[in-house]
């Protein structure tokens, strides 16, 4: 009569390669979600809530002072021309690196406030 081998060993080799299919393929779809976004590192907020609007113009200030109106690279004198465009109903979201000058958000309130526009979000990080 045959003995049974003891078992006293896991073979771990096909969790390992289980693993590794699954960490390639979180890798590339973080890859392909990340492209298309401008490069701003947003300030912390404690009470922030996540504001959905259907129709909204936004504002993108890069760490190196550029101004975006929805990631199209524009000049200060043209976005004020643009947002003197706008319904004053309509929703402005302002999103500022947290690196950028400050000067360059305050130029970007000063527009806001001249073209009387009260529908603004200034998005944070949670």
């Amino acid at each position: 009569m045959k003995q049974r081998k003891k078992f006293d060993q896991i073979n771990v080799i096909p969790m390992i390669d289980i693993l590794l299919v699954l960490l390639v393929m979180v890798i590339t779809t973080a890859t392909f979600i990340k492209q298309g976004i401008l490069p701003i590192e947003l300030p912390d907020a404690k009470a922030s809530e996540k504001k959905e609007d259907q129709k909204e113009f936004n504002i993108y200030i890069t760490k190196e002072g550029k101004y975006h109106l929805d990631k199209k690279e524009i000049s200060v004198a043209d976005l004020e021309a643009r947002l003197a465009e706008i319904s004053k109903d309509e929703t402005v979201v302002l999103r500022s690196d947290k690196e950028a000058n400050f000067q360059h958000f305050v130029t970007v309130m000063d527009i806001l406030k001249k073209l009387e526009h009260e529908q603004l979000y200034i998005v944070t990080k949670e």
